[in-house]
């Protein structure tokens, strides 16, 4: 039973790696790596076959995004396993005695590295906080009840850069300690550790990378197998551990140190190049780092004239009913509305010129200019808009009224006036 059982996970391990982007992060390059071969032929091809003749499932299904969830996904899940157990089957019929002895220890040392760019990818993504960036502006007049569970979770994360690097430190700590085997052990607990913790978010908050982070845990306790009764004398049955009789990649002295020394330096390497990554969406559009709009802030619409008429907002028809106008980034302009909503505008702002010039998606034809007048914290902004003549009077929010962005720690924390 112990060979049928690692002959499964060996084939669909690795058939999962390389179907997702599992193994890409341990076969990378600075400009290149290797694809998902999920969603090319023939994986892509036997998916959709899967899911046209076997779950009747019918019309085109979708992978790209960022959600690794999806049908497509699903039903590529449920295949894998098939053929794997196919697999494992016909493999245990041709063979039954093997032990596959060297097999393990090098099938062991793959999980340990996939597990350990994974560690560096998304550790590295917290420590040069990336992956969960602050709010945006539009995050602070938005209403909670308007987030969806995960942009919730990114807001709640991504406003406390401190949690997010700590979360992001025990990820690396892990990743490092899977680099050698003396401590994978502990490497693969503390990646456990993390892992559940991510996969729980995931699941409660609804975020694409259930499977993902599922899978993980699962390679986490891979790892942990050869060591569960060594780990079970100490942490419960207060015994000693006997030394790990796992067998060495190399019988030879030199051999394992050159060893040990690669898997060290590839370490390193998978470190330098999520480092790298990681800065480079930090300078990108939507991260921390990025430019902001020459007209940045929050601006309350103090007062709108419509064709020269000026009246409550809400008497205006819909497009017109200006609550807020917010710039975060340079190329967008997002409109508030009286009832919460927002819109969405590309920009280019004219500093000189003092001008606006306004897109509405992918359309051609749509166009919408403004002039501005800055003076401070005051804007005035008049143009055209869908053949309407717009004059719009707005006052810069000042940050200092936000309480998400003023709430910091005290050791002295005084009582809470809703309290019992």
């Amino acid at each position: 039973m112990s060979r049928f059982a690692f002959r499964f996970c060996f084939v669909y391990f690795t058939l999962f790696a390389l179907a997702t982007p599992l193994a890409g992060g341990v076969f990378i390059l600075p400009n290149a790596s290797l694809p998902a071969f999920g969603t090319i032929w023939p994986m892509r091809a036997i998916t959709e076959g899967t899911a046209a003749h076997v779950f009747g499932i019918s019309g085109r299904l979708v992978f790209a995004g960022n959600s690794g969830d999806t049908v497509f996904h699903w039903v590529q899940t449920a295949w894998l396993l098939a053929a794997a157990v196919l697999a494992a089957a016909a493999w245990s019929l041709v063979d039954r005695t093997r032990e596959h002895v060297r097999l393990r220890t090098w099938f062991r040392l793959f999980l340990r590295f996939v597990l350990a760019a994974q560690m560096f990818y998304y550790g590295m993504a917290k420590i040069i906080p990336t992956q969960f960036p602050p709010p945006p502006l539009i995050t602070l007049v938005e209403p909670v009840g308007h987030q969806s569970l995960s942009n919730l979770l990114w807001t709640f994360i991504g406003s406390s850069t401190a949690y997010q690097m700590c979360t992001g430190y025990a990820e690396l700590v892990a990743g490092l300690l899977l680099l050698t085997p003396k401590t994978t052990p502990l490497g693969a607990l503390i990646a456990l550790a993390d892992m559940i913790q991510v996969w729980i978010l995931n699941m409660t908050y609804d975020v694409g990378l259930k499977q993902i982070s599922f899978h993980l845990i699962l390679i986490a306790l891979l790892i942990l197998t050869p060591d569960l009764r060594r780990l079970m004398n100490v942490l419960l049955l207060d015994r000693p551990a006997p030394p790990s009789s796992l067998p060495p990649l190399f019988a030879s002295v030199p051999a394992r140190r050159i060893a040990l020394a690669a898997q060290l330096i590839v370490g390193l390497y998978l470190i330098g190049i999520f480092t790298s990554v990681s800065l480079r969406y930090y300078n990108a559009a939507g991260g921390p780092g990025a430019p902001k709009s020459l007209l940045y802030g929050i601006w309350n619409v103090e007062a709108l004239s419509v064709d020269g008429e000026m009246r409550p907002i809400v008497l205006n028809d819909y497009d017109r009913q200006w609550r807020r106008v917010i710039f975060d980034a340079p190329d967008t302009l997002i409109v508030q509305r009286a009832d919460d909503s927002l819109a969405h505008y590309g920009v280019t702002i004219d500093a000189a010129g003092r001008r606006l010039a306004l897109r509405k998606g992918t359309s051609q034809l749509w166009h919408s200019s403004f002039t501005f007048d800055q003076d401070g914290d005051r804007l005035v902004l008049d143009g055209d808009m869908d053949g309407h003549r717009i004059h719009a009077r707005l006052a810069r929010v000042g940050f200092d009224t936000f309480r998400l962005l003023n709430s910091t720690f005290r050791w002295v924390r005084p009582p809470d006036p809703f309290a019992g």
